[in-house]
């Protein structure tokens, strides 16, 4: 079983940045960040595979957002720019064995970290 555990999360401004990252206890095919924002539906924000880097973003963080790994350490880390209030959410850390944007395809998930962008 995938262990996940996040961190990075805080508040900060709009326009500002922040780095979240997320620990595996062993590498599965693809890890992905989701997020929810309060009374919504979990939505993708981006992908990455272990083997080849290969990358996925949702339409709506492209250009401000980048996902990458670290293989060495197993961590996988989510930078954020030009965060705005729309980006408030409780982010998820998500391990899956196939590749996907789907979170049903996703069979481990971290418990979360809130992100808070005051306007």
């Amino acid at each position: 079983q995938v262990q996940l555990v996040e961190s990075g999360g805080g508040l900060v401004q709009a326009g500002d940045s922040l780095r979240l990252s997320c620990v595996a206890s062993e590498r599965s095919r693809t890890m992905a960040w989701f997020r929810q924002a309060l009374g919504k539906e979990r939505e993708f924000v981006a992908a990455i595979t272990w083997i080849g880097g290969g990358t996925t973003y949702a339409d709506f963080v492209k250009g401000r957002f980048t996902i990458s790994r670290d293989n060495a350490k197993n961590t996988v880390s989510l930078q954020m720019n030009s965060l705005t209030s729309e980006d408030t959410a409780n982010y998820f850390c998500a391990a899956s064995r196939v590749y996907s944007t789907d979170p049903s395809s996703y069979t481990y998930w971290g418990r979360g970290t809130q992100v808070t962008v005051s306007s």
